[in-house]
């Protein structure tokens, strides 16, 4: 064969269509597996692709969130009357805060040298060893003096803040979702019937209001808040956005749920504390500090969300791939076979033994050679 005729040749083949061969099989059995698995499919898409998981609609997922929070409330402890720029830190409204419920202070701490006390912030190690009291010693270190007395065991006799599980937290949360241009604010909007200066958060009076209790809050992450207050915890206060843009503004709405983020199992320094410390001067001109112990509530504001809006692309796609899947349903995909009565032949599933394709009214006749050297297909009607 020379070289143009089998250019031509493959030009004519790669420009042929081809079909595969279809065989109807009359079957009540294999029909009605047959539709029933094609209505499965065809629920599946309709109920769970599409109306369930609204696989019709782009989808934007890069969330853009702002929060700002503000704490209310006043507490007493160790005999001070403490407010919001007394206990919480930092003190901007940020997404992330402290409530300090307990604290260990050790005052007119001043440079220079001392014992060392096992357990306290430890200083620069002299070499020497010095009285502790009257019937102890111990290793001198120069620091800050005298050094701190932590009291290890957490639910120790140290006061603590308990007013603080009746104070007020209000969030004020403003989302965007770029790809579509959309605006919004978990702050009730005038007209709603929400007044934002009474309303507490309930989840199922109140769901929509910004302002929660402490005390709720650590209740619905499932913990006890005077021991939380003892030991100190992390709280995650959970923000969800999930809206569906094809329906009206107002339905977009926030839903707010509430964990403990660090984990109590076997870990070896349970709860949550940090040190800070207040300097200041003498008269005499020598710098001093109070160091700060303190044990108290971290709030964590956790954003998340998507929202969704009609697209002809992703309808277009989820279409075509639920006709592809039913089409796919055949008799040939169920394994259908040939069956065969002595003295007869029978197209499968047709019933048909009377001497099979031959006798038929219409037959087609065997193949014949095509052009090219190919032979054709028997097609069975």
């Amino acid at each position: 064969m020379s070289l143009s005729g089998s250019r031509t040749r493959w030009v004519s083949d790669f420009f042929s269509y081809e079909t595969t061969k279809s065989v109807v099989v009359k079957s009540w059995v294999v029909g009605v597996v047959n539709r029933g698995v094609q209505l499965l499919i065809l629920a599946y898409f309709v109920g769970w692709v599409f109306l369930h998981e609204k696989a019709y609609q782009v989808r934007d997922t890069a969330i853009e969130s702002s929060v700002v929070t503000k704490v209310k409330g006043v507490g007493r402890y160790a005999g001070q009357v403490m407010d919001t720029a007394d206990y919480v830190t930092p003190p901007q409204g940020t997404s992330v805060f402290v409530v300090v419920t307990k604290q260990i202070r050790t005052e007119n701490q001043a440079q220079g040298v001392c014992p060392e006390v096992r357990g306290g912030v430890p200083g620069v190690l002299t070499g020497r060893c010095v009285p502790y009291n009257t019937t102890l010693r111990s290793c001198e270190i120069q620091g800050w003096c005298p050094p701190e007395v932590d009291t290890r065991h957490p639910l120790s006799s140290s006061p603590i803040m308990l007013e603080a599980e009746n104070f007020t937290l209000l969030i004020k949360n403003s989302i965007r979702f770029p790809l579509f241009g959309f605006e919004k604010t978990n702050l009730p909007p005038p007209g709603s019937g929400i007044e934002l200066g009474r309303c507490r958060f309930h989840p199922q009076l109140q769901p929509l209001c910004p302002i929660l209790r402490l005390g709720d809050v650590a209740r619905l992450a499932g913990q006890d808040f005077p021991v939380l207050a003892a030991t100190g915890g992390v709280l995650g206060i959970k923000i969800g956005w999930v809206c569906d843009l094809d329906q009206a503004w107002e339905r977009c709405l926030p839903r707010y749920s509430f964990t403990r983020l660090d984990s109590l199992a076997r870990t070896p320094a349970p709860g949550y504390n940090f040190r800070h410390a207040r300097y200041y001067r003498w008269p005499n001109g020598s710098e001093r500090r109070t160091l700060i112990k303190a044990f108290g509530i971290r709030f964590d504001v956790l954003v998340y969300g998507s929202a969704g809006k009609f697209g002809i692309v992703p309808t277009l796609i989820n279409t075509v791939a639920a006709f592809t899947s039913i089409g796919v349903v055949s008799c040939g995909w169920l394994g259908c076979g040939s069956r065969r009565k002595r003295g007869h032949s029978a197209v499968p599933g047709t019933g048909d033994t009377s001497g099979g394709a031959a006798n038929r009214r219409s037959a087609v006749p065997a193949a014949q050679p095509l052009e090219g050297g190919h032979q054709g297909t028997r097609v069975v009607p």
